[in-house]
């Protein structure tokens, strides 16, 4: 199943707003989404909370895409109580490169920044505390990128502390 435009007054608005900054409006599954530059993510955020009613950040995820130039999906999940409305906000970036935090938006970005930086290494600029939220601070990998195989999750952590060879 191929993605489709999304057209909307939402879209309309957004891309009078936004202009090239959005580079995609798209529906998936009956699910809408925008696809965004990196910089614009955060200006995007505020405007769908003050200006659109969508005051909810369900989620912030990621993907890795290894073998892509900008190897990482950052993934926004809003809603909007008023409108009964879901959307995401993709954003594409480098390896090391460090979007905004969206703490300053929405406070619930806090632990969910703190996931991603966990189990993918995306550092968040502005961050008020990141660090590993599921994982032990000496925790040398980061579980959700494609190169650390399952089965290599950091053994030497695994024998240190729970003395034991990893069960994986």
């Amino acid at each position: 199943m191929a993605a489709t435009p999304w057209e909307s007054e939402l879209t309309q608005a957004l891309k009078a707003e936004f202009g090239d900054q959005i580079l995609e409006f798209s529906t998936y599954a009956g699910q809408n989404f925008l696809v965004a530059k990196p910089e614009a993510a955060i200006p995007i955020l505020e405007s769908l909370k003050e200006n659109h009613g969508f005051d909810y950040l369900v989620d912030i995820t990621a993907v890795h895409w290894p073998e892509r130039p900008e190897p990482f999906d950052i993934v926004y999940v809003i809603y909007s109580f008023p409108r009964n409305e879901r959307i995401r906000m993709k954003i594409r970036i480098r390896e090391g490169e460090k979007p905004r935090s969206a703490v300053p938006v929405h406070l619930t970005a806090n632990w969910l920044e703190r996931e991603v930086y966990d189990m993918f290494g995306i550092e968040f600029e502005g961050h008020p505390d990141l660090r590993r939220i599921l994982l032990p601070e000496e925790w040398e990998t980061f579980p959700l990128r494609k190169e650390n195989s399952i089965l290599k999750m950091d053994q030497h952590w695994v024998q240190e502390n729970l003395g034991i060879e990893s069960g994986q």
